[in-house]
């Protein structure tokens, strides 16, 4: 009887231990079964989802072959919706189910552990509208939300700008973001880049150029960046010129101030006429003394240290030269200046007759 009760309880003993261990034997399996997809594939989460929803994205993306399995890991590891982040992932080939989710679980930073960051350009911006598209197309960001919260008044006291003032808060450079950055988050960033860059030499330069800010060198640059975009070496030339005007209390007279008050009704025009540069604009430095209220484009910071070490010259005038070089005259008497206004215009003249004949 004692024999019969002890196999009887080891039977029992052996039924709960089989119990036990066939769960956790098959989770380690359902963690180790691999992702399906042959090469690396992108996968994006842009809106909260709980973990069949998850299940069903992968499977439908081709990532994995089976929900239940995928499932049961991750209720194991309580993966709840509000510890899947979103954002941007790459899924290596042959990943499995228990990698994968860690992979998507939110960390202390509030970004997946896998979650993968984006590059993000952007260079050739006149206006804040083009940042927003560029920034947009980059990550999973709406660019009318970018431009309105840059456009809101507690945006613009937060950072002490005003809105014509505000493009000279971007760096032009390449960074790096999540997928999933918000608009609050990318301006939080690029106003750390700010600080960054404006380091305290720089500031000190400000001064010594005789300006007060800087948005105002960021806005002399933008001048000297739409004269001058392909000779990097006039660029310090270009920025003296400009800084000796407003010294002197001579209108800036610069043709993209003006060009700028136009929008893209002058794009690509290459030959402004004086019809053009009496538009009432506050950017209009035929119009208006001084600096125009902001920046006119985003120019590289190259062209905004090239302001803060402008050359030590003594010109007023520039006038592009009678060739094809990008280059310019300078001169300091406005005589010397009419006199390279009608070369160049001559010039000018008789390539547009040959060019017509052709």
């Amino acid at each position: 009887m004692f024999k019969r009760n002890k196999i009887v309880l080891s039977v029992i003993i052996a039924l709960v231990l089989i119990a036990i261990a066939v769960p956790k034997i098959m989770l380690f399996i359902s963690g180790n079964k691999v992702s399906c997809n042959k090469i690396t594939k992108d996968f994006f989460i842009l809106s909260p989802l709980d973990l069949d929803g998850l299940a069903i994205q992968l499977k439908k993306e081709g990532i994995i072959d089976n929900l239940n399995a995928f499932i049961s890991v991750g209720e194991y590891k309580n993966l709840k919706p509000n510890k899947i982040a979103l954002g941007k992932y790459c899924i290596e080939p042959g990943t499995t189910y228990r990698t994968l989710l860690n992979g998507f679980k939110i960390n202390a930073n509030g970004n997946g552990n896998n979650e993968k960051e984006v590059e993000v350009t952007f260079n050739n911006c006149i206006t804040i509208n083009d940042l927003a598209e560029k920034v947009s197309s980059c990550l999973f960001l709406d660019s009318a939300k970018l431009i309105s919260y840059l456009n809101d008044k507690k945006t613009l006291k937060k950072y002490d700008f005003t809105p014509q003032q505000i493009p000279a808060l971007f760096i032009p450079n390449t960074y790096h973001f999540f997928y999933d950055t918000d608009e609050k988050q990318f301006v939080e960033r690029m106003a750390k880049e700010f600080k960054i860059f404006w380091t305290n030499e720089r500031k000190e330069k400000i001064k010594q150029i005789g300006l007060n800010s800087p948005s105002e060198v960021v806005t002399i640059a933008s001048i000297v960046y739409s004269e001058q975009s392909i000779v990097s070496e006039e660029w310090p030339i270009i920025a003296g010129l400009y800084l000796n005007r407003i010294k002197q209390g001579i209108r800036l007279q610069s043709d993209p101030t003006f060009k700028f008050c136009w929008g893209d009704i002058l794009k690509g025009v290459q030959r402004l006429l004086n019809i053009h540069r009496e538009i009432n604009c506050e950017y209009n430095t035929y119009k208006i003394k001084g600096l125009p209220p902001g920046p006119i484009c985003l120019p590289p910071t190259t062209v905004v240290d090239a302001v803060l070490n402008k050359a030590d010259v003594n010109f007023i005038y520039m006038c592009a030269k009678p060739d094809y070089s990008h280059r310019h005259n300078f001169a300091v008497s406005g005589t010397e200046h009419m006199k390279n206004a009608r070369i160049f215009q001559n010039w000018l003249a008789n390539e547009l007759k040959k060019k017509n004949k052709r």
